[in-house]
C-alpha cells in the first residue's frame, strides 16, 4: 500500500532525497528469488554520512546557526565534542566547517574538518568511513601538515588495529610519528608500543616503551602504565606483570582512579590466569565487576588516543567464561546480566536518564518467580569463540555452549538477513540449520510462550523466521524479545492491564516524495478498531502534536519514515511533517524528556526502526532503549523494509486481536501467521521484518 511503490521506505538525512532503489541480484541469478517477493525489496539506504552529504548538510545548519562562526572555530568546536562523546554534534559542527572550506576555496580548513570527521568516525568504530576521511584530509593542501598528517595517519592505524592488521597499523603509526607535533608525538607512541604487543614485536615494543618518556597528563599516564603491565604479560612475566598491577591499584585518589583500579583487577585477573591460579582469577574479575558496578559510565577518548581500545565489556566477557569453564551455569548467567546493565550505562553516558527497572539488578531466583509455568527465557552470549545459551523456566536452569565465533555468528546473521530481505527461495533451508543450531539442543516443546534476550548481532536475527521440526517458529511459539531479563521483569511490574485508546501518527507530510498514503490508510483502519482515538494524519502528524500528546496515550503508533543513527543513537529519529516551512524530527534523545509511563505500546511501524548501533553487551541503541527507558512497556520495530501491504495485515490482525482482549505476544503471532498463510505473502520476507520487545503479557481492557 502507498508510496511510489508500495514500501515502508528510510528516511536519511536533513534535505536530501537519499532514497535509491537497487534490483536485488543474487548470485545465483533470479531463479533464486521467490517470484511473489518484488525486485525491489531490498530497498537501501543512501548513506549520507559522505563528503557530498555532510558538506550539504553543514550548509543547511550553517544558514540556520543564530549565530555563526568561522570554519576554524567550528573545527575546534568539533574537537571538543568529539573528545566529550558527543559525535554526531561534532560530525555536524565539522560539516559546517567542509562548507565554509568549500564555499571560500580553503583547502586546509577543509583538510583539518576532514581530518575531525575521521576522528569522530574512528571514535564510533565507524571504521570505514574514519579511514576514508583521514585518507581525504592527506590529500587535501595544509598549511601545517603536522595538524593533519600526525592525526590522519593514526586514525588508519587505530582502523587497521581494530580490524586486526597489526603489521599495517604499525607501518601507520611509524608515518604518523614522523609527521607529527611534538605535542601529539606521545600519543602516537602509545599506540604504536600496544600495536607491536599485539602484532608480537615484543623486543621492539620493549625498546620503544623504555626511550618514551611516559605522558604527563593523569589520565594518559595511567593508560601508559596499563601498556606497561600489558607488555609484561605479553612476555610472559605474568608474575612481574601482577606486581605491576597491584601497584596500579595502589593509585592515589585523583582523575578516574577507581576506573583505573577496574583495569588493573582485570589486569591481575589475566595474570593470575596465566600463573595457574584459577581461585585468585576469579576472585580478581569479581573485584574488576563490582569496580565497574560502582564507576560513573562516560566518553574516555585517551583510550581511543593510546590506542589501547578498550571496552569494559571485555572483562564481563572473561567474566562470564571463566563462569562457565567452571560449570557455574547461575554464575555465568548472572554476570551476563551484569554486563547488559553496565552497557545500558555506557550507551547513554550520563546524557541521558534511564529508569531503575533499566539497571536494578535481578538474580535468577526473582526471574524464576516471575515466570509461569508455560513461559521459557531463552538468552545468549555471545563470547569471542562461542555462544552460550540458556533456557530458564519457573524451576529448571539449562545452559549449552554452542562452538561457533562471534565473527562467524555476525557472518551468517548477515547473510541470513540477506536472504530474508532479498526474497530468497534458500531462506527455508538456512532458517532450518539455524534454528537446530541455535534452538535445537534446548528441546522446546510446541506450544511454550518464548522470551528471547539476544546478545551481540543476534539483535539482528528475526527468530520468528528460524525454522524447527519443519515448521516455522512463529508457528510452534508465542514469541518476544527483552534487551535483558532484568527489563523484562521490571516490564512486567508496570502492568499488564491497559485501556484500549489509540494515539496514532500516519503518512506526516513532508513533501510528495515523502507521501505514505498506505501508512495513513492503515491508521485510519486501526483508529476504527476503538472507540477511543486520536489520529494525526498528514500536515496534523507533527512534532509538536507528538510532544503534546504522547504522554497521555495508551496504545502509540507510528507509520513514519525512521532512521537509525549509526554514529550516535541517541540521534535517531522519526521524520514528522514539517513545521514552519521546516523539515521536523523527532530524535530518540527528545524522548528523555517525554513520559511514557502511561504508555503500554509503542508501535514503530516505519522501516527499519529495530535497528541502531549494536554495542558488544546489552541491545542495539536507539529507538528500543529509548521508549522502554521512557516508560513504555512494549515495543514493536522492524528490522528491514516493510511491504506495505504486508505491514497493514499485520497490524490490522495485530490490533483486533488486542482489542478482543487476547495478549499482546499471542496477538503479535496471530499478525504474523494472518500474513503468513497467504500465499503471495508466505515468504519471511513479508511477515518477519517485526520485533515485539517488551511485555509479552500485555492485554487491553475497558
Amino acid at each position: 500500500m502507498g508510496g511510489a511503490a508500495g514500501w515502508r521506505r528510510i528516511w536519511a538525512g536533513l534535505a536530501l532525497p537519499l532514497l535509491v532503489w537497487p534490483v536485488f541480484a543474487g548470485a545465483a541469478g533470479e531463479a533464486e528469488v521467490d517470484p511473489q517477493v518484488p525486485p525491489l525489496a531490498s530497498l537501501v539506504l543512501k548513506d549520507a554520512d559522505t563528503l557530498l552529504g555532510l558538506t550539504e548538510e553543514g550548509a543547511l545548519l550553517y544558514e540556520r546557526d543564530p549565530l555563526k562562526l568561522s570554519g576554524y572555530q567550528y573545527c575546534s568546536q568539533a574537537v571538543a565534542l568529539a573528545e566529550s562523546g558527543e559525535l554526531r554534534l561534532s560530525a555536524r559542527a565539522s560539516s559546517k566547517a567542509l562548507h565554509l572550506g568549500q564555499a571560500s576555496g580553503d583547502g586546509n580548513l577543509q583538510a583539518l574538518a576532514s581530518r575531525d570527521l575521521a576522528i569522530a568516525f574512528s571514535y564510533a568504530g565507524q571504521l570505514d568511513k574514519a579511514e576514508a576521511f583521514a585518507r581525504e584530509a592527506l590529500r587535501l593542501p595544509a598549511k601545517e601538515p603536522e595538524k593533519v598528517v600526525g592525526p590522519a595517519y593514526k586514525v588508519i592505524g587505530d582502523v587497521q588495529a581494530r580490524r586486526g592488521d597489526y603489521a599495517a597499523a604499525v607501518g601507520s603509526y611509524e608515518t604518523a610519528l614522523a609527521g607529527a607535533s611534538e605535542r601529539y608525538r606521545p600519543l602516537i607512541q602509545a599506540s604504536l608500543v600496544n600495536a607491536l604487543i599485539d602484532a608480537g614485536d615484543l623486543g621492539r615494543a620493549r625498546q620503544l616503551l623504555e626511550a618514551a618518556p611516559p605522558p604527563a597528563e593523569p589520565a594518559l599516564a595511567a593508560q601508559w602504565q596499563r601498556t606497561e603491565a600489558r607488555l609484561l604479560l605479553a612476555e610472559r612475566r605474568p608474575a612481574e606483570a601482577a606486581e605491576r598491577y597491584r601497584r596500579l591499584l595502589d593509585r592515589p585518589p585523583g582523575l578516574d582512579s577507581l576506573y583505573y583500579q577496574v583495569w588493573a583487577w582485570d589486569g591481575l585477573a589475566r595474570s593470575e590466569a596465566a600463573l595457574g591460579h584459577p581461585q585468585a582469577e576469579g576472585q580478581a574479575l569479581e573485584q574488576a565487576l563490582a569496580g565497574l558496578d560502582a564507576v560513573r559510565a562516560r566518553f574516555r577518548s585517551e583510550e581511543f588516543r593510546m590506542g589501547l581500545f578498550s571496552d569494559v565489556q571485555d572483562i564481563f566477557e572473561r567474566a562470564v567464561d571463566f563462569h562457565a569453564g567452571q560449570g557455574d551455569e547461575r554464575g555465568a548467567f548472572e554476570t551476563s546480566e551484569r554486563s547488559r546493565a553496565r552497557a545500558l550505562l555506557d550507551a547513554v553516558r550520563g546524557r541521558a536518564s534511564l529508569p531503575d527497572d533499566m539497571t536494578r539488578l535481578v538474580g535468577l531466583a526473582q526471574l524464576q518467580e516471575a515466570l509461569a509455568e508455560d513461559e521459557r527465557v531463552v538468552q545468549f552470549h555471545v563470547l569471542p569463540e562461542r555462544l552460550l545459551v540458556w533456557a530458564v523456566g519457573p524451576h529448571s536452569l539449562e545452559s549449552h555452549s554452542l562452538r561457533i565465533s562471534a565473527a562467524d555468528l555476525a557472518r551468517l546473521v548477515e547473510a541470513f538477513r540477506d536472504a530474508l530481505a532479498g526474497g530468497r527461495r534458500s531462506v527455508v533451508p538456512v532458517a532450518d540449520r539455524l534454528g537446530a543450531a541455535l534452538l535445537g539442543p534446548l528441546r522446546l516443546r510446541p506450544g511454550l510462550r518464548l522470551i528471547v534476550v539476544p546478545h551481540g548481532p543476534l539483535h539482528y536475527l528475526p527468530f520468528q523466521a528460524l525454522r524447527l521440526d519443519g515448521a516455522w517458529l512463529i508457528e510452534r511459539h508465542p514469541l518476544s524479545l527483552a534487551p535483558s531479563t532484568n527489563i523484562a521483569v521490571g516490564l512486567l511490574k508496570r502492568g499488564p492491564r491497559a485501556p484500549p485508546e489509540l494515539t496514532a501518527f500516519g503518512n506526516p507530510r513532508v513533501s510528495d516524495e515523502y507521501e505514505l498514503p498506505g501508512a495513513a490508510r492503515e491508521v485510519r483502519e486501526l483508529g476504527a478498531l476503538f472507540p477511543h482515538q486520536r489520529l494525526f494524519l498528514g500536515p496534523a502528524a507533527t512534532r509538536t502534536a507528538f510532544l503534546g500528546s504522547a504522554g497521555d496515550a495508551s496504545l502509540l503508533h507510528l507509520a513514519a519514515h525512521a532512521q537509525a543513527d549509526p554514529l550516535d543513537p541517541l540521534h535517531s529519529r522519526i521524520l514528522l511533517a514539517n513545521e514552519e516551512g521546516r523539515r521536523s524530527f523527532l530524535e530518540v534523545r527528545d524522548l528523555g524528556g517525554v513520559d511514557l509511563s502511561g504508555t503500554a505500546l509503542v508501535t514503530l511501524s516505519a522501516c527499519e526502526s529495530g535497528l541502531g548501533r549494536v554495542e558488544r553487551g546489552d541491545e542495539v541503541q536507539g529507538f528500543p532503549r529509548a521508549f522502554l527507558a521512557s516508560g513504555s512497556s512494549a515495543l514493536i520495530a522492524s528490522l528491514w523494509p516493510v511491504s506495505d501491504e504486508a505491514a497493514e495485515r499485520l497490524m490490522r490482525t495485530l490490533y483486533r486481536e488486542l482489542a478482543r482482549g487476547v495478549d499482546l505476544q499471542r496477538a503479535m503471532q496471530a499478525g504474523q501467521l494472518a500474513v503468513l498463510r497467504q500465499p503471495q505473502t508466505a515468504h519471511p520476507f513479508f511477515w518477519a521484518p517485526f520485533n515485539l520487545i517488551g511485555n509479552w503479557r500485555l492485554t487491553l481492557r475497558d
